[in-house]
């Protein structure tokens, strides 16, 4: 019976009209940029479990952050991972935090490394200059300078803060050739709309 209630429900919210689910969303933005969280989650909660990414995100975002909810890694993960399996950056980038923290799941390098490079294929530019750490610290990928300077390069061409400070530390133990040779690679990454980087 239950099942069933769900079903129409659910049959029932998919009907609303597309003006109706923004509305919902902004007036939860609204509400949490007010700081008030609960009217966020009450907006944005229907939305994430009918599949919205930017809602499930945002849950994400709250449950990660102890923002009007208790604070909970796995329950901010399992949103982020919804949202990042619909393609958004933003999501991927904060599920590979959570790898890289082991925060709601197990720590795991190579997932921070492989959620990192979806989001920076896509232009997240905090994603891009965490790829360049990961390359400087050898987490989850083979040490590699020119890449991690290639990385810095490009998520300081993004605008990340933090990519020109980091590239000045790589340079440091760089050869003329190899910082030639990460600035070409970041000219290839780059003109190839991130998908020719390595």
């Amino acid at each position: 019976m239950i099942k069933l209630i769900r079903a129409a429900v659910f049959a029932i919210c998919a009907a609303l009209p597309a003006p109706l689910v923004a509305q919902d969303f902004n007036v939860g933005w609204d509400a949490a940029i007010a700081g008030d969280y609960s009217t966020a989650l009450e907006n944005w909660q229907p939305l994430a479990e009918r599949g919205y990414a930017s809602s499930q995100y945002n849950l994400g975002v709250m449950y990660n952050n102890g923002q009007g909810v208790l604070q909970d890694y796995a329950e901010a993960v399992r949103w982020y991972r919804l949202a990042a399996e619909q393609g958004d950056a933003k999501a991927q980038y904060n599920l590979g935090l959570m790898y890289k923290k082991g925060q709601g799941v197990l720590q795991d390098y190579a997932e921070a490394v492989r959620l990192y490079r979806l989001a920076a294929e896509q232009g997240n530019a905090g994603a891009q200059n965490n790829l360049g750490a990961m390359y400087t610290k050898g987490d989850g990928v083979q040490t590699s300078d020119v890449l991690a300077h290639m990385w810095f390069n490009i998520a300081s061409a993004n605008g990340n803060e933090y990519a020109p400070a980091n590239r000045v530390i790589v340079v440091s133990r760089m050869t003329p050739d190899q910082i030639a040779e990460a600035r070409a690679l970041a000219r290839i990454c780059m003109s190839s709309g991130y998908q020719d980087c390595e």
